[in-house]
């Protein structure tokens, strides 16, 4: 386990600071350095932990299976569905008026691009 200290600027530093290029000739070689900062509450001064991976830890082992191709083609038809209706002016203002009058309701989507994914994605559900 490594100890990081960050400039006072960074003291939060989360996230991949370098990745591994897969389809280079040296992948191999690479090391992809992650860091993390906890934000639970805690006693110990130690928030921040720096973590290095290989290639092996980056690189997918298993075949995609038939669920994962299934979500994957589902996000991206209620994506392209979501961008369209999103810029299609003859439905937007009664979606932003459907939007506001769920939006408080306990079940209800906070912000309209949420609102409109799960409008797509039932739309998309019903029709497969």
């Amino acid at each position: 386990m490594a100890k990081a200290s960050y400039a006072p600027m960074f003291e939060t530093v989360s996230g991949a600071l370098n990745k591994i290029n897969k389809k280079s000739q040296h992948a191999a070689d690479q090391k992809m350095v992650l860091c993390t900062h906890r934000v639970a509450a805690t006693e110990s001064p130690d928030c921040s932990r720096v973590y290095l991976r290989g290639l092996s830890s980056v690189t997918r082992t298993t075949p995609i299976t038939a669920d994962e191709q299934l979500a994957r083609a589902r996000f991206i038809s209620v994506a392209a569905a979501v961008k369209v209706r999103m810029k299609n002016l003859s439905t937007l203002t009664e979606d932003q008026e459907a939007f506001e009058e769920q939006k408080n309701l306990s079940t209800g989507k906070k912000t309209f691009k949420a609102y409109l994914w799960s409008v797509c994605g039932a739309e998309y559900d019903a029709q497969h």
